[in-house]
């Protein structure tokens, strides 16, 4: 990721885009056939480099005629025909859609990564009781794979949302200083089509001086979204890694150290760096709202943030789910804490179901309240809720001991988990071939 964004590959991408249109232009007979062929010849790293570009724009203070002028200098007369007719953000706008596109393939591939070790997870755990937790409270029991299974099912939606989204953002331009083309010719639109089509980019049905600045916000605050699942899977397993808790933990090297003055310590600090990256993204993406709105046909404000925002959350983004999938891979997971916390509460975890049952024969409404009682007791007490409901009669009145018994059990209160998980699993995996169908046809997934 970091070299689809170091300023050599930019350069060759921009120089892609002048070369393409030289190519166009020759064949439609806008500029010299034999010029339109030293242009394409010589429009590439080989010819011009970067270090020529800088020194050129330390005198004139534009990087983008730097490179013109760069690349005409190596082109002899046909020097005259380069950039013919464009603009600078026809070329840095393409040349940019180049740079997503390159990105999105690499995001995409570790999206697919990260909802399969997700999928193995849930299916291998599915039937995994544990309990459920609302407000940093026991709830009723659930597994672990509902929980895998629930994040794998927010990535592949993730998935979605970047197929989703590549029609608006995998755009160029070919359009001039406000977007009329006046300085193209005649043959405006075809040039526009052919060049955009030979680079594999869609054709805006209308510009300014730039692409709206909303195609590429959008995308920014769909990365952001994706970065958001990683911080909540992450703090997931923080949680869950607390010393009191411990039914999950990052895995611990041989040779790792935990702190600098407690050698007892085993921290997870992959995941503490997922979050920390997250709100660096989330933040970065919030800047691309405020190139949305710039002043008439285009002013500059955008530009400079740009060369920091996209690099950078693209780059943290494909850090961070790599990072997540190595933590994924290595979990440790505790069924023997993971039981005890089952029974942390002595049964108040099963007053539901128990409500459930006993409502059949009083209704639901007085089920809840004589329940609420018994577990009030229970935690107050530090009874276990069979006691409780023994001693209060309900054992024998409205359930049978053996029953009740049943009823305890978290294993017999599960629902539909072990089958939603079963029924998420086989979507999402049945939808992949079509997934990759659509990431080919966009250009994101090779044939290979």
């Amino acid at each position: 990721m970091r070299k689809v964004w170091e300023e050599e590959s930019k350069l060759e991408k921009m120089l892609l885009v002048e070369k393409t249109v030289a190519e166009v232009q020759g064949e439609l007979g806008v500029i010299p056939k034999d010029y339109s062929e030293l242009i394409s010849k010589r429009a590439n790293t080989n010819y011009v480099k970067l270090n020529r570009i800088k020194e050129i724009e330390r005198g004139i203070g534009h990087d983008v005629m730097a490179l013109v002028k760069a690349l005409a200098e190596v082109c002899e007369e046909a020097g005259e025909f380069v950039h013919f007719g464009l603009t600078s953000y026809d070329v840095v706008d393409t040349a940019l859609a180049l740079q997503i596109k390159e990105s999105l393939s690499i995001i995409l591939r570790d999206l697919l990564e990260l909802e399969d070790v997700l999928l193995d997870l849930a299916e291998k755990n599915k039937e995994l009781v544990c309990i459920g937790r609302t407000h940093g409270q026991h709830a009723v029991p659930t597994t672990y794979g509902m929980k895998f299974c629930l994040f794998a099912s927010e990535v592949h939606r993730h998935v979605q949302r970047i197929l989703e989204v590549c029609p608006r953002i995998l755009v160029g331009k070919i359009t001039g200083a406000v977007g009329t083309q006046a300085a193209l010719g005649p043959k405006a639109k075809e040039i526009q089509e052919l060049v955009l089509k030979r680079l594999g980019l869609g054709v805006p049905d209308i510009t300014s001086q730039i692409l709206q600045r909303d195609r590429h916000s959008e995308l920014m605050l769909k990365l952001a979204l994706i970065s958001q699942t990683l911080y909540k899977i992450a703090e997931e397993i923080r949680n869950l890694q607390r010393t009191e808790i411990l039914e999950v933990e990052e895995g611990f090297g041989e040779e790792q150290v935990g702190s600098s003055t407690m050698p007892g310590k085993r921290n997870p600090v992959t995941c503490e760096r997922i979050c920390g990256i997250s709100r660096t993204i989330k933040h970065l993406a919030m800047v691309s709202l405020d190139n949305i709105p710039l002043w008439h046909e285009r002013d500059l404000t955008n530009s400079s943030s740009e060369r920091i925002i996209f690099p950078e959350i693209f780059i943290l983004l494909d850090y961070s789910l790599k990072k997540m999938i190595h933590v994924l891979r290595n979990l440790k997971i505790y069924p023997e804490n993971i039981k005890r916390n089952l029974e942390l509460t002595r049964g108040i975890i099963m007053a539901e179901n128990i409500m459930m049952h006993i409502s059949r024969k009083i209704g639901r409404q007085r089920a809840h309240e004589l329940l609420r009682n018994a577990s009030m007791r229970a935690f107050e007490e530090k009874k276990s809720l069979k006691e409780v409901l023994i001693d209060e009669g309900i054992v024998g009145e409205l359930i049978t001991e053996r029953e009740l018994e049943n009823l305890l059990r978290p294993e017999n209160y599960l629902g539909r988990a072990k089958e939603i998980v079963e029924e998420t699993i086989n979507k999402i995996r049945g939808e992949r071939e079509s997934i990759l169908s659509r990431g080919r046809k966009l250009g994101l997934i090779s044939l290979e």
